[in-house]
C-alpha cells in the first residue's frame, strides 16, 4: 500500500472508516462487540496476517517466520471462552518481529504483562489457563481466520480502536479512506457549527426532510442527507 495512504488510514477512527464503507457501498465487516482492547487507548492499523489456532503456540512462531513488520495478527480460536491462546511469550516475540498488534477471536492471558508490554491486543477477554488440546492442522492454517461471521485473509486490512474492530478489503481501501476523510471533514464542520449554536437539525434541513417524508413515506433520512450533500448544502 502507498505509504501516504497508510498514514491517512492511521488518522481515521473506525466510525469514520465504517461510514466510508457505507458511502462506497462496501460491506461493513466488523468483529462482534464483545471483542475489546486490552486497554482503552489501544489502537492498531495494518495488513491482516491470519492464523487458525489448533492448541499449540508453535503456530504463532511459525507465522512470524513469514510475517512482515506492521502487520496485525488475526487469530481464529473459534470464539472459545474455555482457553487463552496467547500470552506474554507470544506477544513479546511478536513485538520483537515488528508486529503491530493482535486481534483474537478468543481469549488471552498474562493480562498485566501484556498491558505493560503495550502491544495492542483486542480479544474477548482474559483467562488464566491455556489450551489443553491439540487438533490436527488444517490445510488453510495461515490463509484465513474467521472472526465472528467474517472470513479474514491477507488481502484485508485491520482497523481497531476503542470503538471496535473493522476489516477492510485491500481492493477498495483507497476509496474507503477518501470517503472516510470526506465524512470526517463534514462531521467536523457540523460539530463546529453546533458549538456555535447552529443545531444539527437546521444544518441538515430536518424540516424539509419531514415535509418530503410526509409526501413520500418511503423517503429515508439517509437519502435526504445524500440529496442535500449533492446540492452542496452540508
Amino acid at each position: 500500500m502507498n505509504p501516504d495512504l497508510i498514514a491517512q488510514l492511521k488518522t481515521l477512527t473506525t466510525p469514520h472508516l465504517a461510514d466510508g464503507c457505507l458511502r462506497c457501498g462496501v460491506p461493513i465487516r466488523f468483529a462482534p462487540a464483545g471483542l475489546r482492547p486490552l486497554a482503552p487507548d489501544m489502537e492498531v492499523r495494518g495488513r491482516a496476517r491470519p492464523v487458525r489456532h489448533v492448541g499449540s503456540i508453535d503456530v504463532f512462531f511459525e507465522l512470524l517466520e513469514h510475517a512482515a513488520p506492521g502487520e496485525v495478527i488475526v487469530i481464529d480460536n473459534g470464539g472459545r471462552l474455555d482457553e487463552a491462546c496467547i500470552g506474554d511469550i507470544v506477544a513479546i516475540e511478536a513485538k520483537a518481529a515488528g508486529i503491530a498488534g493482535f486481534v483474537i477471536w478468543g481469549l488471552h492471558r498474562d493480562n498485566r504483562e501484556l498491558a505493560e508490554l503495550g502491544l495492542p491486543v483486542f480479544s474477548l477477554g482474559a483467562l488464566p489457563t491455556g489450551p489443553q488440546r491439540l487438533h490436527p492442522r488444517p490445510h488453510d492454517l495461515f490463509r484465513q481466520a474467521l472472526v465472528g461471521q467474517h472470513g479474514i485473509a491477507e488481502t484485508d486490512y485491520v482497523a481497531a480502536d476503542s470503538n471496535g474492530v473493522l476489516f477492510l478489503p485491500e481492493s477498495r481501501i483507497e476509496d474507503i479512506v477518501a470517503a472516510a476523510i470526506g465524512y470526517r471533514e463534514t462531521e467536523a464542520r457540523q460539530l463546529a457549527a453546533m458549538r456555535n449554536g447552529r443545531s444539527y437539525r437546521s444544518q441538515t434541513r430536518f424540516d424539509q426532510y419531514l415535509a418530503t417524508r410526509a409526501q413520500n413515506p418511503a423517503y429515508g433520512f439517509r437519502q435526504h442527507l445524500k440529496d442535500i450533500e449533492a446540492a452542496g448544502e452540508v
